[in-house]
């Protein structure tokens, strides 16, 4: 068997199609293992069933610009004539000369002309406009057109509202094709979570429906200059959990570092080690109402079981929501000659029912919205809204089992608001120890008020007195 026959069974292992395969060996198209896993999941887009997103990366090195180009100008172009693609990439240095450099690497034995203007005409007709922004304004330009595909460089780095502009280019007026979006990132960026939600939570679950992610590592990549790779094995903290091993729950500015699901979530909590249970709050209205339930275990643990999230909701069906949470958990109670049974959770079973301060402050009718929870059957008291002691003891309570320091507090996966949200909090830059204020967008993504229902949480026990005062405690 010689190279080419070799890399041609390498390819079908990957699940590529033969067409697909045929067309990069008479191209001289050498991808990855991994690559060609991506460039087959490419080709699932063409199912009115399949995906229709494929995100690759994660770590730097992986050679993720290369696949996308070839993906695009080697596989997509070549077999719909006319077919019309964007690709965005954020540069630093000139945008044509950057566009040059990997044409020649990717595209040397590929017939195409690479336009001034920053355009790669291929000679059926097709053509990939190769889009650039240093600045999100930039993307504007871009708006309004039609694309058959879009490939995204960098897409963390793109806001939510961005993204979704200009997911509605994306699509078609040719027969036999589907449109489709390619993206590439690394950890960290102001879309960090909405990724993380979107692609990784899929991928690990086994789950993926709409998507697809491969992850690419320093390691996937053969051609990669070995001292590349040493410079990634020097980094240190975030950065080489990040950049080395394209790990999601961490990015750059992150203040949880401590923070990964492989220690803090959890898919069953076994409530008999209850010994006191809690709720904390938060209020909103444009923002979210949550309210999280965990318990106290006898050696001090944490464990976060539920939570509730809505927003646009009045109080009667937020407290209804709320009990019927409660209702889903057993507290255990000796019973009839000693044996132990579960019965059903009520707000009387807490110990403690925390809030934010903003309840409690009177609307211009004299009364509070404590008030009105307090009439549907929930009496909340005032919680320590400390934030810097309040997020100091959240990374207390994570530990740092990586160093020896024990994991005090577990979250269980169906909290999946909570757990998108701690990864995501950034330090202030004004007040480097303290949690970034960050708002959810008007899609109801982001945001920190789970982080904040949990600090108040875990704070009770530092509750000083004119916090009790207000409370009317």
């Amino acid at each position: 068997m010689n190279e080419w026959e070799a890399y041609a069974v390498a390819a079908k292992e990957a699940g590529c199609p033969a067409d697909q395969i045929e067309r990069f060996c008479r191209h001289g198209i050498i991808l990855s293992p991994k690559q060609l896993q991506a460039s087959a999941a490419a080709r699932l887009c063409d199912s009115p069933d399949g995906p229709t997103e494929i995100g690759v990366g994660g770590a730097k090195g992986g050679a993720k610009s290369h696949w996308m180009i070839v993906q695009m100008a080697v596989d997509d172009a070549q077999r719909v004539p006319g077919y019309k693609g964007l690709f965005l990439r954020k540069v630093g240095k000139a945008a044509l000369e950057s566009l040059i450099d990997l044409s020649r690497n990717a595209l040397c034995r590929v017939p195409h002309r690479l336009t001034a203007r920053g355009m790669i005409d291929l000679p059926n007709g097709s053509r990939i406009i190769a889009g650039h922004f240093n600045a999100e304004k930039d993307i504007d330009a871009y708006l309004g057109l039609e694309y058959d595909c879009i490939g995204i460089e960098e897409y963390t780095l793109l806001s939510s509202s961005k993204l979704k502009s200009i997911a509605t280019c994306c699509r078609t007026s040719k027969v036999g094709w589907r449109p489709r979006i390619y993206n590439s990132t690394n950890p960290g960026g102001i879309s960090h979570a909405l990724y993380k939600n979107k692609f990784i939570a899929p991928f690990r679950a086994g789950k993926e429906t709409d998507t697809r992610f491969i992850p690419f590592l320093v390691d996937d990549n053969p051609f990669i200059n070995p001292d590349y790779k040493k410079t990634l094995d020097n980094l240190t903290g975030w950065q080489k959990r990040a950049w080395r091993y394209g790990d999601w729950d961490i990015a750059a500015g992150q203040f949880f570092t401590t923070f990964a699901e492989r220690h803090h979530k959890v898919d069953e909590i076994d409530e008999r080690l209850a010994r006191s249970w809690f709720c904390g709050f938060d209020y909103g209205m444009v923002h979210f109402t949550v309210c999280v339930l965990g318990f106290w275990d006898g050696d001090g643990n944490a464990w976060i079981v539920d939570s509730h999230a809505q927003r646009g909701w009045l109080v009667p069906r937020h407290a209804e929501a709320i009990r019927a949470m409660l209702g889903r958990h057993n507290r255990f109670e000796a019973g009839q000659l000693g044996k132990v049974q579960a019965v059903p959770l009520t707000v009387a079973d807490l110990d403690y029912f925390v809030a934010g301060g903003d309840v409690f402050s009177k609307q211009s009718n004299g009364r509070t919205i404590a008030d009105e929870y307090r009439e549907n059957g929930i009496k909340l008291t005032a919680g320590n809204t400390d934030r810097i002691n309040g997020a100091a003891n959240i990374l207390r309570l994570l530990g740092d089992p990586e160093h020896g320091q024990p994991v005090k507090l577990r979250i269980h996966s169906r909290c999946a608001r909570l757990l998108n949200e701690i990864p995501a909090m950034q330090h202030d830059p004004d007040r480097p120890e303290d949690i970034l204020k960050t708002d959810v967008t008007e899609d109801g993504e982001g945001g920190d008020d789970s982080c904040d229902a949990l600090r108040y949480a875990l704070m009770r026990k530092f509750q000083p007195v004119t916090m009790q005062k207000l409370s009317g405690r």
